[in-house]
């Protein structure tokens, strides 16, 4: 059985999979999976419009532009980016480059994306000193986190390695005055096994989800953001952030893993 859950919590609610369990007991299960084309969320209607199962022996470049700046304690390298067995691998070493110590790595969708229903399923780092984030933001096409050229960051998952059991769910406004709007969200082990992470972004409100269950919402009427289209970022880079005083280099090499990432926009 835990076999069979583990396959469905990797197909999560928004795909349907068949499994067939072959005779005599022995359990090998073999999955037939088909990624849904529309959702219906709080009778609203999402339909498909991006989608990366990291099934290429390489990054996708069509889809996606690589982070590349040196940024807290680390630089990003597009050589730490790879695609193996279905995973996007980000990939963290102790290591010179640039004016840092460390490299970690990340990717941008090369298109914006506005209202509508993302997720990905992700495995964080083990040891402290790593950021590990899937997030909505305008890119300033630098390859860095210039905040110039979008309106807000929507962060579904921040984690910093050093507290594997919680990550953050934030909303940043970066136009006119600066508001922000946090919250902690506790957990199993994030660094032991993937988990799923979502989040509807609609002009009224954004609810984010932790494996299928709803762990925040936020009202947007009251807020006043201005609410514009913005690219998805898979990214880890070691980082201060979290109270975190130093990499924990026995960990090293490691890696943030993302094995598939999906956008469906909101259609009503």
């Amino acid at each position: 059985m835990k076999i069979i859950n583990d396959c469905l919590q990797r197909f999560s609610h928004i795909t349907k999979a068949v499994l067939f369990v072959c005779l005599l007991g022995l359990l090998p299960v073999f999955i037939v999976a088909q990624v849904a084309k529309t959702l219906q969320i709080d009778g609203l209607t999402y339909r498909l419009q991006f989608v990366d199962e990291f099934k290429e022996k390489s990054l996708d470049t069509k889809k996606w532009v690589y982070r590349t700046d040196s940024k807290h304690w680390s630089t990003q390298l597009p050589a730490n980016v790879e695609v193996k067995k279905g995973i996007l691998h980000l990939d963290l070493k102790k290591e010179n480059a640039g004016d840092k110590q460390y490299t970690g790595a990340g990717v941008i969708s090369a298109k914006r994306f506005h209202f509508g229903y993302y997720e990905t399923r992700m495995k964080v780092p083990p040891g402290a000193g790593w950021h590990t984030s899937f997030w909505l933001q305008g890119y300033d096409g630098m390859g860095g986190t210039g905040s110039g050229k979008t309106t807000i960051e929507i962060d579904i998952i921040e984690n910093d390695s050093k507290n594997p059991e919680k990550y953050g769910i934030n909303l940043h406004r970066w136009q006119g005055e600066y508001k922000s709007t946090v919250k902690d969200i506790v957990t199993p082990p994030l660094d032991e096994d993937f988990h799923t992470l979502a989040c509807t972004y609609t002009p009224e409100y954004m609810k984010f989800y932790f494996d299928g269950k709803e762990v925040r919402i936020i009202d947007l009427k009251p807020l006043n953001f201005p609410l514009g289209s913005l690219n998805i970022w898979l990214t880890s880079i070691a980082s201060h952030l979290g109270n975190t005083t130093v990499v924990d280099d026995t960990q090293l090499p490691s890696l943030a893993q993302f094995d598939y990432v999906r956008f469906y926009k909101l259609v009503q």
